[in-house]
C-alpha cells in the first residue's frame, strides 16, 4: 500500500530527516538513491517520478510500476506523489553479506509509450550487528608442563557489519596466568592468541575460566563474548604422599588371622593414571614381615596372616611404598611400627639342677638340696613369677638372685620317721588369669647309723631241764634295728668268758643270723645252777649281755656301745665291752675302766690298724677271752626292789694258760669276792 505523507506533519518531519540520508543523481540516464538499512517502513527514499521526468497525472494511466530483481517489495512508489519509500525491512547483511558495496536495483516501467528506467538504491550499513564468536564456550586444554610465553591461538569474533562497524578489539578480565595478543599482519588480517604468562600447576588450579570480549567500532559500540574454559592437563609431576612418615599401631598377639592392622591412604594430586596408587611392601622385605602381614595393593590395608607371637617378635618395622601409574612412575614411602601386645599365654617354666640326693638324715639345717630356676617368656606382670613349695615339709625355697632359688633343708631329718619326701615346686605368674607350672622333686633321706639294735625286752629267763641232749635249741634271741640296709643288719655272738676251767662257749652257742641259742652239752643242775652269758654281734654299734641260770632260767641284757667312724685310712672301732677283774694285755689294747663305780667295773677292747694281732670284727679270738680267777663276766645293777638272788652269780678260776704266765694278784682276789657278793649288779660296760 502506497505511503501518503500529505497532510501528515509527522510524515513530513520524518521525510525531512531521511533526506539527509537519501540523495539522488542522474548520470547516463540512471537515478541513484541511498538508504540506510533497517530503515522503518515508509522511510522516504527519493522522488522517483519527478527524477525520471514523469508527470504525476500520467503515472496511473501509463501503468507505472517498479520491478526489483531479487529484492522483492523492499521499496515501493506512491503513485499519487511519485515518491519511492521503504516498504519492508532492509537488511544489508542479508542482501549483500560482507560486501562493501550493497545496492538494490530497480527497474521502472511505464507504457504508452513504453519506457524503461533503471534506478539504483544504495543500502548504507549501520552498526546493527554485534561481534559474534563461533561458540559461546570455548574449551582449551593446556598441559601444566607448558613453559611461560607459550601462545595458544584463539578464534576471533565476526561482525556482519562493514567498515568501522566491524572493526573489533578484544579484552579479557585481568588474569595472572594468561594475556591476549592481537597482531596485524601485512594482509591487514589480525591473529588473536592467548599467551601463558607463568607456569601452570594443575594441582593448584585445575581449570581456568576466562571471559573474552570483542568490541566493534560502531557508535554506539556493540560487543560479543565467549567463555574460555581452560583445562590444565596433568603431567606426572607429583609423587604419592602419606599423611605421616611413621605410623605406630598396636596389635594383640592373639589377634585372629586377617585382623586389620592399619589402612593406609596415600594421596597423589596428579590426575588420571598419574594419581592412581598401588601399595606394596618396600623391598627388601624381611621374612618376619612376610610371614606375619599382607598388604592390599589397591586399598592399602595391612592385615595379619598366621599367628603373632610376642615371645618371638615384639616389634615389626614395615616399610611401605605407594607408587602411581604414570608413564614415569613416582613413589612415596612410610614406615609402620607394629607393636605386639603381650597376653598371658605362656606358663612359667621350672628347671631343677644340681640335685644333691639322697640327703643324709644327719644333714645340717641350711644344706642345699637342689638349685631351682624359673622363667616366663611373657612380659610385665605376665612374666613375673613367684615360687612356692609343698607346705609342711622340712625344706624351704630361698631366693638367691631374681628367678633363682635354692632348695635347702629347713629342719632336722629322721629317716626312721620318714624316708622319702615328694616335694612340689609351684611357679605362678602375675597374669590375669595367672598361669602356673609345677615340678616334682623326690628327696630320699639317706640312712645314718644313728639307732642301736633293740631287743624286745632287756632280760630273758629260760628254764632248761638238766641232762638235755647236746645241741638242743633252748632259746631264741631277737633284736631289731630301725636303721636301713647294712646299718640295720644284726648278727649275734656270745661274749666269751671262762666258766670254771672251761670256756662258756663249751656250754652254749648262738647262731649268728637267727639268734638261736643251743646247749652244746648236757647241763648238770648240781654243777651249774645258773649260767650267765652275753650274746653279741660283731657290728660295732651294739653289744649284748645275757645271763642263764643253769637248769633253771636264762636272761639277756642289751647294752649300747658307741661307734667312731672315719675315712678309709683305718678306723678305730670301739668294740663291745666285757667285764673283768684283771685285764690281760695279750687280749688287746686295754683302756682304763670306763663308768667305774658302785657295782661296776669295765674295760674296752679296741680293734683296728693299731692292733694288728687282733682278728676281724666277725670273729672272737681266744685272747679276747678275759683271763682271771675268779672272773665276773658281767656285772648287773638291778633295781632297788629286785628279787634276784645275788648269790646266784658264780665265779670261775683262772684259765690254765693264764695261770702259767703270771700269778694272781692279791687285789684280784679281793675284787673277785666283791663281784661275787654283788651278783645282782647290772652290766654297765661302756
Amino acid at each position: 500500500m502506497p505511503f501518503s505523507w500529505r497532510g501528515n506533519p509527522g510524515a513530513r518531519s520524518l521525510l525531512l530527516s531521511l533526506l539527509l540520508f537519501a540523495t539522488w543523481e542522474t548520470q547516463s540516464g540512471q537515478v541513484h538513491y541511498l538508504v540506510s538499512e533497517e530503515a522503518k517502513h515508509g522511510t522516504f527514499v527519493g522522488r522517483i517520478a519527478q527524477d525520471l521526468g514523469l508527470e504525476l497525472e500520467e503515472l496511473v494511466p501509463r501503468l507505472f510500476r517498479v520491478a526489483s530483481k531479487g529484492s522483492g517489495d523492499l521499496l515501493e512508489v506512491n503513485l499519487q506523489n511519485g515518491i519511492l519509500f521503504v516498504n519492508s525491512r532492509i537488511d544489508r547483511e542479508e542482501l549483500c553479506g560482507r560486501s562493501l558495496e550493497c545496492s538494490i536495483l530497480l527497474e521502472v516501467i511505464v507504457e504508452r509509450p513504453l519506457q524503461v528506467f533503471h534506478v539504483e538504491v544504495g543500502v548504507k550499513d549501520i552498526n546493527d550487528n554485534p561481534p559474534v564468536f563461533p561458540e559461546s564456550k570455548k574449551r582449551i586444554i593446556i598441559a601444566e608442563s607448558r613453559p611461560p610465553e607459550t601462545r595458544f591461538p584463539l578464534d576471533g569474533a565476526s561482525d556482519a557489519d562493514i567498515g568501522v562497524n566491524s572493526a573489533l578489539t578484544y579484552r579479557i578480565y585481568p588474569n595472572d596466568y594468561f594475556a591476549l595478543d592481537t597482531q596485524n599482519n601485512r594482509e591487514q588480517t589480525s591473529s588473536l592468541s592467548l599467551v601463558l604468562r607463568k607456569s601452570l600447576d594443575r594441582e593448584e588450579i585445575q581449570e581456568h575460566s576466562l571471559l573474552l570480549t570483542a568490541i566493534d567500532g560502531g557508535k554506539p559500540e556493540l560487543t560479543g563474548t565467549v567463555q574460555l574454559l581452560i583445562t590444565i592437563l596433568d603431567v606426572n609431576d607429583n609423587a604419592p604422599e602419606f599423611a605421616q612418615s611413621i605410623y605406630r599401631v598396636r596389635v594383640l598377639e592373639n589377634a585372629f588371622n586377617g585382623t586389620l592392622v592399619i589402612k593406609l591412604n596415600a594421596t597423589d594430586p596428579d590426575d588420571g593414571i598419574n594419581g592412581d596408587i598401588t601399595y606394596s611392601f618396600r623391598r627388601p622385605v624381611s621374612p618376619a614381615v612376610l610371614t606375619a602381614f599382607i598388604i592390599n595393593p589397591n586399598s592399602g590395608e595391612i592385615r595379619t596372616i598366621g599367628k603373632l607371637d610376642f615371645e618371638e617378635n615384639k616389634l615389626y618395622e614395615i616399610s611401605v611404598e605407594a607408587t602411581d601409574k604414570g608413564n614415569i612412575p613416582m613413589a612415596g614411602h612410610c614406615t609402620i611400627l607394629v607393636e605386639i601386645l603381650d597376653i598371658n599365654d605362656n606358663a612359667p617354666k621350672i628347671i631343677i639342677t644340681s640335685l644333691s640326693l639322697p640327703v643324709r638324715e644327719d644333714a645340717q639345717v641350711g644344706t642345699v638340696i637342689a638349685l631351682v630356676s624359673v622363667s616366663d617368656s611373657d612380659s610385665g606382670a605376665n612374666g613375673q613369677v613367684t615360687c612356692s613349695l609343698t607346705p609342711h615339709v622340712p625344706f624351704k625355697l630361698v631366693s638367691t638372685f631374681k628367678n633363682y632359688y635354692s632348695l635347702v633343708l629347713d629342719s632336722a631329718l629322721d629317716r626312721e620317721s620318714r624316708a622319702n619326701y615328694e616335694l612340689v615346686v609351684t611357679a605362678r605368674d602375675g597374669g590375669s588369669p595367672s598361669l602356673s607350672a609345677t615340678a616334682s622333686v623326690s628327696v630320699e633321706v639317706a640312712d645314718v647309723n644313728d639307732n642301736a639294735p633293740a631287743f624286745a625286752q632287756p632280760e630273758y629267763t629260760v628254764f632248761v631241764k638238766e641232762n638235755n641232749p647236746p645241741g638242743c635249741h633252748i632259746f631264741t634271741v631277737s633284736a631289731r634295728d630301725a636303721d636301713a640296709q647294712e646299718n640295720a643288719l644284726v648278727s649275734y655272738s656270745l661274749v666269751e668268758r671262762r666258766v670254771g676251767e672251761r670256756a662258756l662257749s663249751s656250754y652254749v652257742s648262738v647262731h649268728a643270723e637267727s639268734g638261736k641259742v643251743y646247749a652244746l652239752q648236757p647241763l648238770d643242775h648240781e654243777e651249774l645252777e645258773l649260767l650267765q652269758f652275753q650274746p653279741r654281734q660283731p657290728n660295732p654299734d651294739w653289744r649284748y649281755s645275757a645271763s642263764l641260770r643253769a637248769g633253771m632260767h636264762s636272761s639277756v641284757h642289751l647294752e649300747e656301745a658307741g661307734i667312731l667312724r672315719a675315712g678309709p685310712g683305718g678306723p678305730d672301732q670301739q668294740w663291745p665291752t666285757v667285764s673283768s677283774a684283771t685285764p690281760e694285755p695279750e687280749a688287746g689294747e686295754v683302756s682304763p675302766p670306763v663308768g667305774a663305780g658302785v657295782n661296776s667295773n669295765s674295760w674296752t677292747f679296741k680293734y683296728g690298724p693299731g692292733n694288728p694281732k687282733q682278728s676281724g670284727p666277725g670273729e672272737l679270738p681266744d685272747k679276747f677271752i678275759i683271763p682271771g680267777s675268779p672272773a665276773i663276766i658281767s656285772i648287773r645293777q638291778e633295781p632297788t626292789n629286785s628279787q634276784i638272788d645275788k648269790s646266784d652269780f658264780i665265779t670261775f678260776g683262772k684259765k690254765e694258760e693264764t695261770k702259767k704266765k703270771k700269778k694272781k694278784k692279791k687285789g684280784n682276789k679281793t675284787q673277785d669276792k666283791k663281784e661275787k657278793g654283788n651278783s645282782t649288779t647290772d652290766n654297765s660296760d661302756q
